[in-house]
């Protein structure tokens, strides 16, 4: 196995960038994956790493021996592997992979409108819920959180190689033609959501994190609803929000 032990090494400075730089994700299509549950939940949905490093002091972990066998796999000097960790306390593993294309889909049965979701950790917890929920498609508008750095992807804990994950997408466009019920979350929305048919196709739409949907977005929608709130609190989480919306729609076709 290939040993990188020194920070004039290529494939080092290329991680190192990756880690720290949405723009170097988005130019060059790749992205990193940390910990063992990220990188075996990658494998199984059949993308081969181009790449996976392993802490040098890590090697002798059992859980290792199935990634060291990879035909790409290589192994890393202790300090040079705490560089590129995005983590406090490296979980010893780190995969390179090629970010999925955009995929031209039909008309979704089911999916989620983000629209300038900020964070990241709210990106992720959504497209883990998302996931969960049995959905397909996430769209996520320009000004949203980038979906694949280390935040959002440790948050999403897998799901992102089980969904369609559209970025910058043109929500207005998509919803312009979209089929099935537009429901657009808002506070001030008369209708609550445990009141709507939610059986047949639709679509979510939650917005920013303080200012919420924009108009343009909102006149866009068939419908506009809320989650009731009998208790103090003016308003929830985007990521609360989501998972509430999504599981009432499981809720209503189980």
């Amino acid at each position: 196995m290939k040993r990188i032990a020194s920070k004039d090494n290529p494939v080092f400075r290329q991680l190192l960038r990756l880690e720290s730089s949405s723009r170097e994700r988005r130019n060059t299509g790749k992205a990193l994956l940390d910990g063992i549950h990220l990188v075996d939940a990658c494998m199984k949905s059949g993308s081969d790493p181009e790449l996976i490093v392993i802490r040098e002091s890590s090697l002798e972990n059992p859980q290792m021996i199935p990634f060291t066998a990879h035909r790409h796999a290589v192994s890393m000097s202790d300090a040079l592997f705490d560089r590129i960790s995005p983590v406090k306390s490296p979980t010893g593993i780190l995969a390179l992979f090629d970010i999925p294309g955009p995929e031209k889909t039909a008309h979704a049965d089911f999916c989620i409108f983000l629209e300038a979701i900020q964070d990241p950790g709210n990106i992720g917890s959504i497209l883990r819920a998302a996931a969960a929920s049995g959905l397909r498609d996430a769209f996520l508008s320009e000004g949203c959180a980038d979906a694949w750095s280390p935040k959002t992807l440790r948050a999403g804990m897998g799901a992102h190689f089980a969904l369609r994950i559209h970025e910058d997408a043109d929500i207005a466009a998509i919803l312009e033609d979209f089929p099935g019920n537009s429901v657009a979350m808002t506070l001030d929305a008369e209708k609550s959501l445990f009141d709507l048919d939610l059986a047949g196709s639709v679509g979510f739409v939650i917005g920013n994190e303080g200012a919420g949907i924009s108009e343009a977005i909102l006149s866009l929608c068939k419908t506009r609803a809320k989650i009731p709130m009998p208790g103090m609190m003016e308003s929830l989480n985007a990521a609360q929000a989501a998972s509430i919306c999504l599981f009432e729609r499981v809720r209503q076709k189980s």
